[in-house]
């Protein structure tokens, strides 16, 4: 048994931080992590409002997405304490070509390196385990954290995107050509 795709079991391990696969047990931390004003701006609105709705987003997201593509957004709970801090992992979306690395953290674990160290651990297990060559990333053209995160991972500006006819365009971030 590959215990690397079953829910709530570890994915990856770094220096202070473990990665692993959400469950609906999770649904309170992830509606405060998707209420999260920083979230709501840089990402957006989730429309996730009650624990029911957050089992919802769980199951629908990242869960549905262990069971089709074996990868997706991962809890990433420190290394000492097991407090969960934020998500990281790769997405698949319909509507972009590649699969694209994603991660937010509560306000108060911002700034301390744990958006690259986790990314880094995950832009290398997508490269390794699922043989992934091509990992880009989306973002906020004002969310100049998350750019520097980006650009510290070795990912460059490619262009704009819009990924819906009613969203915001977007800056898509990729390995150097």
């Amino acid at each position: 048994m590959n215990f690397e795709h079953e829910p709530g079991m570890d994915v990856l391990e770094t220096a202070r931080l473990r990665l692993r696969h959400f469950i609906a047990g999770d649904a309170a931390f992830v509606l405060e992590l998707l209420n999260d004003p920083a979230f709501l701006q840089n990402i957006g609105d989730k429309k996730v409002r009650t624990l029911a709705e957050a089992r919802g987003y769980l199951l629908q997201g990242p869960m549905a997405s262990y069971a089709e593509h074996g990868f997706g957004l991962n809890l990433v709970v420190l290394r000492e304490s097991g407090a969960p801090i934020g998500m990281c992992g790769l997405l698949k979306r319909p509507n972009l070509q590649d699969v694209d690395i994603g991660y937010a953290f509560l306000p108060h674990f911002t700034g301390k390196g744990y958006a690259t160290e986790s990314a880094a651990a995950v832009l290398a297990h997508g490269r390794e385990q699922f043989g992934l060559q091509r990992i880009v990333a989306i973002v906020s053209p004002h969310n100049r954290a998350s750019i520097r995160v980006l650009e510290k991972l070795g990912l460059v500006f490619e262009r704009s995107i819009q990924l819906s006819g009613d969203a915001n365009p977007v800056s898509l971030f990729a390995p150097p050509a």
